[in-house]
Protein backbone atom coordinates (compact mmCIF):
# COMPACT_ATOMS: atom_id res chain seq x y z
CA UNK A 1 0.00 0.00 0.00
CA UNK A 2 1.26 3.12 -0.51
CA UNK A 3 -0.16 6.62 0.61
CA UNK A 4 -0.25 9.62 -1.32
CA UNK A 5 0.08 13.13 0.27
CA UNK A 6 -0.29 16.44 -1.39
CA UNK A 7 1.36 19.19 1.10
CA UNK A 8 -0.28 22.28 0.08
CA UNK A 9 2.20 25.48 0.53
CA UNK A 10 5.14 24.07 2.56
CA UNK A 11 7.19 27.00 2.71
CA UNK A 12 4.50 29.86 2.22
CA UNK A 13 2.06 28.32 5.24
CA UNK A 14 4.39 26.50 7.73
CA UNK A 15 4.27 28.26 11.23
CA UNK A 16 4.16 26.64 14.37
CA UNK A 17 5.94 23.69 13.77
CA UNK A 18 2.99 22.02 11.93
CA UNK A 19 5.36 20.42 9.30
CA UNK A 20 5.83 17.83 12.04
CA UNK A 21 2.37 16.97 11.24
CA UNK A 22 3.76 15.35 7.62
CA UNK A 23 6.65 13.88 9.85
CA UNK A 24 4.05 12.10 11.83
CA UNK A 25 1.76 10.67 9.53
CA UNK A 26 5.03 9.22 7.31
CA UNK A 27 6.83 7.66 10.76
CA UNK A 28 3.21 6.06 12.00
CA UNK A 29 3.10 4.54 8.24
CA UNK A 30 6.76 3.43 7.87
CA UNK A 31 6.52 1.59 11.42
CA UNK A 32 4.05 -0.42 9.70
CA UNK A 33 5.54 -1.02 6.54
CA UNK A 34 2.75 1.58 4.50
CA UNK A 35 4.67 3.50 1.90
CA UNK A 36 4.29 7.21 1.73
CA UNK A 37 4.42 9.28 -1.61
CA UNK A 38 4.67 12.98 -0.87
CA UNK A 39 4.00 15.97 -3.34
CA UNK A 40 4.84 19.57 -2.29
CA UNK A 41 2.54 21.74 -3.99
CA UNK A 42 3.64 25.43 -4.51
CA UNK A 43 2.02 28.65 -5.53
CA UNK A 44 1.05 28.51 -9.45
CA UNK A 45 0.63 25.02 -9.35
CA UNK A 46 -2.43 23.19 -10.09
CA UNK A 47 -2.19 19.36 -9.87
CA UNK A 48 -5.17 17.10 -9.98
CA UNK A 49 -6.24 17.20 -6.02
CA UNK A 50 -8.31 13.65 -6.49
CA UNK A 51 -5.17 11.96 -6.69
CA UNK A 52 -3.93 12.14 -3.24
CA UNK A 53 -5.39 10.25 -0.11
CA UNK A 54 -4.51 13.17 2.20
CA UNK A 55 -4.15 16.63 1.79
CA UNK A 56 -2.33 18.97 4.17
CA UNK A 57 -2.94 22.12 4.50
CA UNK A 58 -1.25 24.41 7.50
CA UNK A 59 -1.19 27.75 9.46
CA UNK A 60 0.15 31.25 8.15
CA UNK A 61 0.55 35.05 8.57
CA UNK A 62 -1.95 37.31 7.30
CA UNK A 63 0.49 38.35 4.66
CA UNK A 64 1.19 35.10 3.54
CA UNK A 65 -2.83 34.18 3.33
CA UNK A 66 -3.02 36.68 1.02
CA UNK A 67 -0.75 34.96 -1.35
CA UNK A 68 -2.07 31.71 -0.76
CA UNK A 69 -5.88 33.48 -1.23
CA UNK A 70 -5.00 34.37 -4.46
CA UNK A 71 -3.37 31.45 -5.67
CA UNK A 72 -6.22 29.03 -4.15
CA UNK A 73 -9.08 30.36 -6.53
CA UNK A 74 -6.84 28.65 -9.62
CA UNK A 75 -6.91 25.19 -6.85
CA UNK A 76 -10.67 25.52 -5.78
CA UNK A 77 -12.53 23.91 -8.34
CA UNK A 78 -10.18 20.51 -7.99
CA UNK A 79 -9.81 20.87 -4.18
CA UNK A 80 -13.85 20.87 -3.90
CA UNK A 81 -13.63 17.84 -6.11
CA UNK A 82 -11.11 16.04 -3.95
CA UNK A 83 -13.27 16.90 -0.85
CA UNK A 84 -16.44 15.59 -2.46
CA UNK A 85 -14.74 12.27 -3.42
CA UNK A 86 -13.63 11.36 0.18
CA UNK A 87 -10.08 12.56 0.24
CA UNK A 88 -8.46 13.70 4.09
CA UNK A 89 -8.10 16.80 4.51
CA UNK A 90 -5.99 17.66 7.77
CA UNK A 91 -6.11 22.10 7.62
CA UNK A 92 -4.88 24.02 10.63
CA UNK A 93 -5.24 27.37 11.90
CA UNK A 94 -5.32 29.48 8.69
CA UNK A 95 -5.49 26.58 6.52
CA UNK A 96 -8.04 25.84 8.05
CA UNK A 97 -10.11 29.70 7.41
CA UNK A 98 -8.97 29.58 3.94
CA UNK A 99 -11.05 26.23 3.51
CA UNK A 100 -14.04 28.56 4.57
CA UNK A 101 -15.58 30.97 2.60
CA UNK A 102 -13.81 34.14 3.94
CA UNK A 103 -11.62 35.34 6.10
CA UNK A 104 -12.37 39.26 6.86
CA UNK A 105 -8.60 40.23 8.67
CA UNK A 106 -9.44 42.78 11.63
CA UNK A 107 -7.51 45.30 9.55
CA UNK A 108 -7.50 45.06 5.80
CA UNK A 109 -9.76 43.46 2.64
CA UNK A 110 -11.42 39.82 3.20
CA UNK A 111 -10.09 36.91 1.53
CA UNK A 112 -11.46 34.39 -0.52
CA UNK A 113 -11.70 30.72 0.43
CA UNK A 114 -12.41 28.14 -1.38
CA UNK A 115 -15.95 26.97 0.36
CA UNK A 116 -14.73 23.09 1.08
CA UNK A 117 -16.23 24.05 4.87
CA UNK A 118 -19.81 26.47 5.18
CA UNK A 119 -17.75 28.33 7.76
CA UNK A 120 -16.58 32.02 7.98
CA UNK A 121 -13.85 33.80 9.93
CA UNK A 122 -13.67 37.20 11.37
CA UNK A 123 -10.29 38.67 12.78
CA UNK A 124 -10.59 39.63 16.03
CA UNK A 125 -8.66 42.72 18.03
CA UNK A 126 -6.89 39.98 20.73
CA UNK A 127 -5.83 36.55 20.18
CA UNK A 128 -6.83 33.61 22.01
CA UNK A 129 -3.51 31.69 22.97
CA UNK A 130 -3.70 28.90 25.71
CA UNK A 131 -3.30 25.17 25.63
CA UNK A 132 -6.55 23.15 24.68
CA UNK A 133 -8.00 20.08 25.08
CA UNK A 134 -11.66 19.48 23.22
CA UNK A 135 -13.76 16.07 23.25
CA UNK A 136 -14.70 14.09 19.90
CA UNK A 137 -16.48 11.26 19.16
CA UNK A 138 -15.72 9.17 15.83
CA UNK A 139 -17.40 5.80 14.66
CA UNK A 140 -13.53 3.81 14.59
CA UNK A 141 -12.54 4.89 17.77
CA UNK A 142 -15.44 6.06 20.00
CA UNK A 143 -14.78 9.05 22.42
CA UNK A 144 -11.56 10.85 22.56
CA UNK A 145 -10.03 13.94 23.94
CA UNK A 146 -7.83 16.00 21.11
CA UNK A 147 -4.95 18.20 22.95
CA UNK A 148 -2.84 20.98 21.48
CA UNK A 149 -1.84 25.02 21.43
CA UNK A 150 -4.22 27.33 20.23
CA UNK A 151 -2.72 30.76 18.88
CA UNK A 152 -5.48 32.89 16.73
CA UNK A 153 -7.04 36.03 16.32
CA UNK A 154 -9.67 34.85 14.05
CA UNK A 155 -13.33 33.49 15.54
CA UNK A 156 -14.88 30.98 13.18
CA UNK A 157 -18.33 30.55 12.66
CA UNK A 158 -19.98 27.56 11.00
CA UNK A 159 -23.02 27.20 8.93
CA UNK A 160 -25.02 24.26 9.07
CA UNK A 161 -22.84 22.23 6.38
CA UNK A 162 -20.23 22.07 8.77
CA UNK A 163 -20.01 20.29 11.90
CA UNK A 164 -17.72 21.08 14.74
CA UNK A 165 -14.35 18.70 15.12
CA UNK A 166 -15.26 18.48 18.78
CA UNK A 167 -16.24 20.23 22.10
CA UNK A 168 -13.85 22.67 24.29
CA UNK A 169 -12.86 21.39 27.14
CA UNK A 170 -10.38 24.13 28.25
CA UNK A 171 -9.55 26.71 26.12
CA UNK A 172 -11.20 29.23 23.80
CA UNK A 173 -11.93 26.89 20.67
CA UNK A 174 -13.74 28.48 17.22
CA UNK A 175 -14.84 32.00 18.63
CA UNK A 176 -14.90 31.83 22.58
CA UNK A 177 -18.53 31.92 23.02
CA UNK A 178 -19.97 28.55 21.33
CA UNK A 179 -18.06 26.03 23.05
CA UNK A 180 -16.84 24.49 19.94
CA UNK A 181 -13.49 23.89 18.29
CA UNK A 182 -12.58 22.62 14.45
CA UNK A 183 -14.96 21.54 11.74
CA UNK A 184 -15.55 18.67 9.72
CA UNK A 185 -17.14 17.93 6.61
CA UNK A 186 -16.68 14.48 5.27
CA UNK A 187 -13.48 13.68 5.85
CA UNK A 188 -12.06 17.18 5.63
CA UNK A 189 -11.32 18.10 9.27
CA UNK A 190 -10.43 22.15 10.23
CA UNK A 191 -8.89 22.91 13.61
CA UNK A 192 -6.66 25.92 15.73
CA UNK A 193 -4.83 23.09 17.25
CA UNK A 194 -1.17 23.76 16.61
CA UNK A 195 1.33 21.20 18.73
CA UNK A 196 1.62 19.88 16.54
CA UNK A 197 -1.68 18.19 16.67
CA UNK A 198 -0.91 15.29 15.06
CA UNK A 199 2.31 14.05 17.04
CA UNK A 200 0.47 15.20 20.21
CA UNK A 201 -2.12 12.90 19.25
CA UNK A 202 -1.36 9.51 17.67
CA UNK A 203 -5.26 8.52 18.06
CA UNK A 204 -6.20 11.40 15.41
CA UNK A 205 -2.95 10.34 13.00
CA UNK A 206 -4.31 7.06 12.91
CA UNK A 207 -7.95 7.88 12.05
CA UNK A 208 -6.38 10.22 9.07
CA UNK A 209 -4.38 7.53 7.68
CA UNK A 210 -7.08 4.47 8.12
CA UNK A 211 -9.62 7.07 6.32
CA UNK A 212 -6.88 7.94 3.68
CA UNK A 213 -5.80 4.23 2.79
CA UNK A 214 -9.82 3.48 3.05
CA UNK A 215 -10.64 5.72 0.51
CA UNK A 216 -8.22 3.60 -2.05
CA UNK A 217 -8.25 0.34 -0.73
CA UNK A 218 -11.08 0.01 1.20
CA UNK A 219 -11.32 -1.22 4.67
CA UNK A 220 -8.11 -0.95 6.37
CA UNK A 221 -7.12 -2.00 10.02
CA UNK A 222 -3.64 -0.81 11.51
CA UNK A 223 -1.55 -2.96 13.06
CA UNK A 224 -1.73 -0.85 16.86
CA UNK A 225 1.72 0.61 17.86
CA UNK A 226 3.22 0.98 21.08
CA UNK A 227 2.50 4.65 22.10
Amino acid sequence: MVLRIGHLYPQLMSVAADRGNLFAIVKRCKWRGIKTAIDQIFVKQTPDFTQYDLILFHGGADREMEVASRDLQAKAASLREAAESNTVFLAVCAGYQLLGHSYKPFEGPELKGVGILDLHTEGGSTRFMTHIAIECEFPECGRQVLVGYENHSGRTYLGPGAQPLGRVLAGWGNNGKDGYEGAVYKNVFGTYLHGPVLPKNPWFTDLLITRALARRYGHVELPPLDD
